[in-house]
């Protein structure tokens, strides 16, 4: 069930870069997630993109672009080396697609929400982590 959203200021990433990047975020979540390159996986990671009006999504200090990436994933299908992994990963994937440089690296926040056991559901039914890792084995053959 890994999802992503990106929240950007409007107009700072052209529409092509953009739809690019919400693959290329897709893609790495389910990479840094171990799961595998299957049609079932691909279809549950979810990507979305956010363009908040010129001026809503600022700092104190200037008006410099921010942006803020949300990753839900299940409790416990991050380690802290892949969380780690996922977050440089995604933090040169937005610098690049917003044509800034790794000193602009504060400007990307990423932040990973993991959902409790139990408290996701899909089809009508809870979906349990242990269902999918079983599945995602599966899969691999």
């Amino acid at each position: 069930m890994p999802m992503i959203q990106l929240t950007a200021p409007f107009g700072v990433l052209p529409a092509e870069d953009r739809r690019k990047l919400q693959n290329t975020l897709a893609a790495t979540l389910l990479r840094w997630e171990g799961a595998p390159d299957t049609a079932f996986f691909r279809a549950q990671a979810w990507s979305r993109v956010d363009e908040v009006p010129e001026g809503t999504f600022t700092a104190l200090e200037d008006d410099l672009p921010r942006f803020r990436v949300d990753v839900t994933v299940p409790a416990g299908a991050l380690s802290d080396r892949r969380k780690q992994g996922l977050i440089t990963e995604v933090t040169t994937d937005v610098l690049a697609a917003a044509g800034l440089g790794e000193a602009d690296g504060l400007r990307v926040w990423v932040l990973i929400h993991e959902q409790p056991e139990g408290t996701w559901g899909a089809a009508g039914q809870v979906v349990r982590f242990s269902e999918l890792a079983a599945l995602a084995r599966e899969q691999r053959g």
